[in-house]
């Protein structure tokens, strides 16, 4: 009997260790389809989907198209990896275990962020391109890589051997929670918005770029992208304030306690990141280390909260 548990622990780290595998490889994705964006690589397939340039394997590409063609290969091995892990749930762990959810909703997420990225190639909204509907195709990109990213890391949660979620806590906690999770997509939104309207018009100095904001003939887009910053610093300061409440309010709970300091510490170099890279006119290098940043300051959000919810800490302030 006691061999029998200590097989079912083993299959269970190792099916937590390939999750975590699995949600690392994707940040590494998501990361390359940054560099692909910034560097202006988007339409080195042209808009052709499944195929490139119209063939299986390019025989003749260029920069931009190699690395366009590796961002599809990259991809379409991230959906094996989620697909692999969806199937190993499954025969890993009994119906209506949380995993289980959480692993098809990490299979859902990465099919629909493949027919986003096809879509934004079809329709031509790669590259320099401008069409109205590139605003929108962005900011659905960005949201869903989040969802998928938080599927991924609630997976992860679950198969280290966490207890289930528990809603049963004061609705005021829920509400602050869910603020959070709209005020890091609304970040995350003008993010991607600003990022689309430096690529597309770009600014020789900052004073240039503040003008250009505040300009009545500049484009829709350009006057947006003043909002990142004011929305990042107050969305920034909430989550602190809110990982410090919510550590008080667990007490002891050490999970809470390490990844509140670990959000908390996240958004403060998230910030310094950001005004890094305006003033220095937003180099594809700290593009990459300010889109890596949100993602693990979403994480770190995810963790805390489920943390949080899980059914021990949940009860706990339900009581207070």
């Amino acid at each position: 009997m006691q061999e029998t548990e200590m097989a079912q622990d083993s299959k269970l780290s190792r099916f937590a260790k390939y999750a975590w595998f699995v949600l690392v490889y994707n940040l590494v994705v998501i990361i390359w389809g940054v560099f692909l964006r910034a560097s202006h690589s988007g339409d080195g397939c042209g808009q052709h989907w499944l195929t490139c340039q119209g063939e299986v394997i390019p025989s003749a590409p260029q920069l931009k198209t190699v690395i366009e063609f590796s961002h599809r290969l990259t991809t379409g091995l991230s959906a094996i990896a989620v697909l692999i892990l969806l199937i190993w749930a499954f025969r890993r762990f009994t119906k209506g275990d949380p995993v289980r959810r959480a692993a098809a909703f990490s299979f859902g997420f990465i099919v629909i962020e493949s027919l986003i990225g096809a879509g934004l190639v079809l329709t031509g909204n790669t590259a320099d391109n401008w069409t109205p509907s590139r605003p929108y195709w962005a900011i659905g990109h960005l949201i869903n890589t989040f969802l998928l990213v938080a599927a991924l890391t609630l997976t992860c949660w679950f198969a280290a051997g966490k207890k289930r979620i528990s809603f049963n806590v004061d609705r005021k906690i829920l509400l602050l929670l869910l603020l959070g999770v709209l005020g890091i997509f609304v970040i995350g939104s003008s993010g991607s918005l600003a990022a689309l309207s430096n690529m597309l018009f770009p600014s020789n100095s900052i004073i240039g770029g503040v003008a250009e904001d505040f300009s009545g003939t500049s484009p829709m887009l350009v006057r947006l992208r003043i909002s990142h910053p004011i929305v990042a610093i107050v969305v920034g300061i909430f989550l602190i304030f809110l990982a410090g409440w919510l550590k008080r309010l667990s007490g002891d709970d050490n999970g809470v306690a390490k990844w509140g300091n670990i959000l908390s510490l996240l958004v403060l170099i998230q910030l310094a990141s950001g005004a890094a890279t305006l003033l220095l006119h937003a180099p594809i290098v700290m593009q990459l280390v300010h889109l890596f940043l949100a993602d693990l300051v979403w994480i770190s959000f995810i963790m805390v909260a489920a943390e949080f919810l899980s059914d021990r800490v949940g009860e706990t302030a339900a009581e207070s």
